[in-house]
């Protein structure tokens, strides 16, 4: 990338958008690059890379940030709840969450549950409004179905991998449904497959201790992810 986000438009409550100063960006790994900004504002912003997946720790009362940084990009998050520094065997359910909001995806002030149906997020913004709860994680299996060759990658890969320091594995996810952020569904409403613009986000804050999980999806037939997959961001350290 070329370009990085500044504080007052990663703090703003319209849409981001990329301005012309993305020097400062350090990269950390293969998967991710990460920026800090000033430590007045306490946000930090790590880029997820096209086709791989990322977690990060959340506490009670946190806001964060998922960010389409290119536009229709679909992200599968997950989310595990924590006591201290191990997981329980409580985590976000599509499910539950489906149940309490009647089907259709939650709008700003509604929550999202868990599998011991306690809310786990509120969401506190959202430019795009439109998300799947319905679809599994792309995993192994669905693209050798398709013909696709071994190496290719899956959300379900990219999730085990992102969560395999807290002992979970591939088959722990794919037991596991993600929200498909940015992800349209026919049924949902008549917008296009992919609605997010550049710049796009939803902001949630944490109302357990937990550990999120997120993966660009890689999945680029029929049109999905706009034919390309690309970078999201995760912003953490949000002020209200």
């Amino acid at each position: 990338m070329s370009q990085a986000l500044g504080e007052s438009q990663m703090l703003a409550s319209e849409p981001l958008s990329i301005s012309e100063t993305l020097d400062d960006w350090v990269m950390v790994d293969l998967h991710v690059s990460s920026h800090t900004l000033p430590s007045s504002s306490g946000s930090k912003m790590a880029v997820v890379k096209a086709s791989h997946g990322y977690s990060f720790s959340v506490s009670k009362g946190d806001r964060f940030r998922i960010v389409d940084l290119h536009g229709e990009q679909v992200v599968d998050f997950m989310a595990f709840v924590r006591s201290g520094s191990s997981l329980t065997k409580e985590k976000l359910s599509m499910a539950y969450t489906r149940y309490h909001l009647s089907g259709v995806p939650a709008a700003v002030g509604e929550y999202l549950y868990t599998t011991l149906d306690t809310p786990i997020f509120r969401i506190t913004a959202d430019t795009v409004k439109v998300h799947d709860m319905t679809f599994m994680s792309c995993n192994p299996s669905f693209y050798k179905k398709l013909g696709y060759p071994s190496s290719h990658r899956s959300c379900s890969q990219n999730i085990a991998e992102a969560m395999a320091a807290w002992g979970l594995d591939e088959m722990d996810i794919r037991a596991t449904d993600p929200l498909n952020l940015f992800q349209n569904t026919p049924n949902y409403t008549i917008k296009a497959l992919g609605s997010s613009k550049a710049g796009d986000y939803v902001e949630m804050e944490a109302l357990r201790d937990c550990v999120v999980a997120v993966s660009c999806c890689p999945y680029e037939g029929n049109g999905f992810n706009g034919g390309r997959v690309t970078d999201v961001g995760v912003v953490t350290g949000v002020r209200r």
